[in-house]
């Protein structure tokens, strides 16, 4: 008989692990997916299109609120944790206890059996938080190998929030192919810094077939991890960026920790910003924990294109939507650069904000002064827009990693933060990439 599954995730890992631990596997019936962290993905189904034979007729995906009951009504054996940048403390250990309550086993995947093997070489990067710093760490290696001439083709993290079955295999080159896509805002976060270098992004949700498509036009495979979730395919060199503004977490948070116990190479970002008592909590766990990886040391550079726009004035602040909910943060680039040039106010979004950004605060009730940049859908992109522009503000200090001016219409004075990695000494990426390049490359050239 086979045994009954259920995959518990976020519209992304959860997939991934289907399609690489039980899709067409006869010994499982996975009978369903419970969704959160992710607004409107419960009540679809995994189309039987990607899901395979076993499954003519899909899989259900429900609200993980009802996680105990769909355990007792469909005989769940077996209860699988897919998603990521959750504590185990106040997150994962009351599921677990949900899930044994109700009479099943709560499992973790095994990270390496979901590793998909490609045929060329591939680095990834990881976090042990969302908003670590890894799209900055992303496009500077990005930008390094291909000065060298080598074809760089980033794979980026699931985030299909649309039509599955069109969203199976994903290329974007141009700021069309965002468009074409109906992309949301956290998926354009990510895509557009690529191709605004001149870079190609694959994603989508069935990673093997993303992973042919892209090695056809690729000397190395880039993964651009999200969250801390771990890379899907297998890394021959694996960088994790650790927080010294979150010091600690890269032990408590899942799956953080399996790429901060396992990377080569722990990019310890934000040193300009951080504590030295911060800094010192991520040596030691390196040291104890990883003691073979090599550390780099980097600040977080920021730049700002009007500064005149931001002193003396009275700014609201936008930051990354999934760094300040689920990600915990309290600041960004955008406060940063609001304090450092000596904004005289940082304005509280609460008395402005409309539609679905409402309930976003009162899911996350620590979010403070920031406004997260929410968009997965046309309802929080125009309810993002109408908050902005309701605040009674003298600008606007957008801190995310696009030109959000692009996508709203904003009617009042703002000005973009931009970030990027500025590592301290040696090694940094320079020198690890010319490693690897004499060891992956050279060798097989």
């Amino acid at each position: 008989m086979a045994k009954n599954v259920l995959i518990m995730g976020a519209a992304g890992k959860d997939f991934h692990v289907f399609n690489t631990l039980y899709r067409g596997n006869k010994d499982y019936n996975v009978v369903a997916f419970t969704a959160t962290q992710i607004p409107n993905i419960d009540g679809r189904k995994y189309p039987a299109e990607l899901a395979g034979d076993l499954y003519p007729n899909g899989i259900d995906i429900y609200p993980e609120e009802q996680l105990a009951e769909l355990i007792k009504e469909k005989k769940v054996e077996e209860v699988v944790f897919a998603y990521s940048d959750v504590s185990y403390k106040d997150w994962i250990n009351p599921r677990k206890k949900i899930v044994e309550d109700a009479g099943a086993k709560f499992i973790f995947p095994n990270h390496f059996e979901t590793f998909i093997k490609s045929t060329k070489p591939v680095i990834a990067v990881t976090a042990v938080r969302t908003g670590s710093g890894k799209s900055q760490t992303s496009r500077k290696i990005a930008k390094i190998l291909r000065a060298k001439g080598y074809r760089v083709v980033a794979v980026r993290h699931p985030m299909p929030y649309g039509d599955l079955v069109k969203q199976k295999v994903q290329r974007f080159a141009t700021f069309e192919d965002l468009k074409k896509n109906n992309c949301t805002i956290e998926e354009i976060e990510e895509y557009e810094p690529h191709i605004a270098a001149g870079g190609v992004v694959f994603a989508g949700v069935d990673y093997e077939a993303i992973l042919r498509e892209a090695e056809k036009e690729a000397d190395i495979i880039l993964w651009d991890g999200g969250n801390n979730d771990t890379p899907f395919y297998a890394p021959d060199l694996w960088f994790v960026v650790a927080d010294p503004l979150r010091a600690g977490d890269e032990l408590l948070y899942y799956p953080g920790d399996v790429n901060f116990l396992n990377a080569n190479v722990i990019i310890i970002n934000k040193m300009d910003s951080a504590s030295p008592e911060g800094i010192r909590t991520i040596l030691n766990n390196a040291q104890t924990h990883n003691h073979k990886a090599k550390i780099v040391r980097a600040n977080s550079a920021i730049f700002v294109e009007k500064p005149e726009l931001i002193k003396d004035k009275r700014v609201l602040v936008v930051e990354d939507g999934p760094t300040c909910t689920h990600g915990n943060m309290k600041t960004g680039a955008g406060t940063i650069a609001a304090e450092r040039f000596e904004a005289k106010e940082i304005v509280d979004p609460r008395p402005f904000l409309k539609g679905l950004l409402v309930d976003t605060f009162k899911k996350y009730t620590d979010i403070g002064k920031l406004l997260p940049a929410m968009g997965y859908g046309e309802k929080q992109i125009k309810d993002l827009e109408d908050t902005i522009n309701a605040s009674d503000v003298d600008s606007v200090v957008i801190g995310t990693p696009i030109n959000l001016g692009r996508i709203i219409k904003i009617n009042k004075p703002h000005v973009r933060v931009r970030y990027e990695l500025d590592e301290i000494g040696k090694p940094n990426l320079a020198s690890l990439l010319d490693e690897f390049i004499k060891e992956k490359l050279d060798k097989s050239s």
